[in-house]
């Protein structure tokens, strides 16, 4: 096995030593933009040396103008013949498109080319339609936002351009992050839905549902990271890189260890105790944002009763009144989809994106 090395540099070097000579001897005066983008760990640098088993290795997108599509063809029928079998120990040649496996490549190391190379020419704009079912970014309204999946968003923006000679970059800048009303609204969802079940982390324990008590803390664990991806003007990632971006972000370490005790607790009094924490940072972190006037909060009973909350729906409420005059100003505070994890089938998919809108 070769050394492992990040994608995304791995991505560069093979395109910068290997590719672009070739394009440019045999396409002279070719407009483009190459780079890697959308799908994969790599993209948003959290590969390891397992991602290597699959659509991972020397890759990256050709996008071309509408006009230079006829030489799509051509085009791999060069980069096959003249790029080398391996690059940096990897293999340059892969599998075909597995149709029974949502057309996965897999590394084929062959002794001699020609190789299939994991490359992709299209148009830009066929990409990104097929990516998110959206071709202009702003034509987008405030409920076209929350149609989308946030993961894809990431991942859109994450990537790098290696050559960007159709200026794709731009539109990326226009997907850099939700626009403010959009913004508001997610923040605003994220306190209420804390807020439902504010009460229930004690409630539970004293009832003697020790696991219904962990449950609600990792779902109230979870609404507070996304408070912090959202203070932060980060997208979040799906399921199995959220914690591991949410440990990336720039906010105190102390928020990241209150969420970690909370949800490792063992004992009611630690759940709890680290889960107010938490809750207080993040409250803190608001009234720094200037998002609206400063809440005022306190860690207090909840009407008598012996759990401790510091009202999240306080805030969800300060910054409705911010949505007042919107387009969002009725919408239910439900978040996207896209916080709902088991929900992928759903959100990940571009053709759902009208039927999603409609809960809005």
């Amino acid at each position: 096995m070769p050394a492992f090395i990040k994608g995304k540099g791995l991505c560069r070097a093979f395109f910068n030593e290997c590719a672009r000579p070739v394009l440019q001897k045999h396409f002279p005066g070719l407009v483009y933009t190459a780079g890697i983008l959308g799908y994969g760990s790599d993209v948003l640098g959290y590969d390891d040396a397992v991602s290597t088993d699959h659509m991972w290795g020397p890759r990256f997108y050709l996008f071309l103008k509408e006009a230079d599509l006829p030489l799509k063809e051509e085009i791999f029928r060069v980069l096959g013949e003249e790029l080398p079998v391996t690059f940096c120990g990897y293999s340059v040649n892969f599998s075909a498109p597995d149709p029974n496996d949502n057309g996965v490549q897999h590394p084929q190391f062959v002794a001699k080319g020609p190789v299939r190379p994991l490359v992709w020419v299209q148009t830009f704009e066929d990409f990104l339609h097929s990516y998110t079912g959206i071709t202009d970014p702003l034509a987008l309204n405030e409920r076209d936002w929350l149609g989308l999946s946030e993961h894809r968003l990431l991942a859109l923006t994450a990537g790098v351009l290696f050559e960007d000679g159709l200026q794709v970059q731009k539109t990326l800048d226009k997907l850099r992050f939700y626009p403010e009303t959009v913004r508001l609204y997610l923040i605003a969802s994220q306190w209420a839905l804390i807020a439902e079940e504010q009460a229930f982390v004690r409630r539970c324990a004293e009832a003697g549902d020790e696991i219904g008590s962990a449950l609600v803390c990792g779902r109230m664990a979870e609404r507070l990271m996304r408070l912090a991806f959202l203070y932060c003007g980060q997208y979040a990632p799906y399921s199995k890189w959220f914690g591991t971006a949410f440990a990336r972000l720039p906010v105190a370490e102390e928020l990241k260890a209150a969420l970690l005790a909370a949800v490792t607790a063992r004992e009611i009094e630690m759940r709890e105790e680290n889960l107010l924490r938490a809750q207080v940072l993040l409250a803190e972190m608001h009234n720094a944002s200037g998002i609206t006037a400063p809440v005022e909060f306190a860690v207090q009973s909840y009407f008598g009763r012996s759990s401790k909350v510091i009202f999240a729906e306080n805030f969800a409420d300060a910054i409705c009144e911010k949505l007042r005059g919107t387009v969002l100003k009725n919408a239910p505070l439900i978040g996207t989809l896209s916080g709902v994890a088991n929900f992928s089938a759903l959100w990940d998919d571009p053709q759902q994106r009208e039927n999603i809108k409609q809960l809005y």
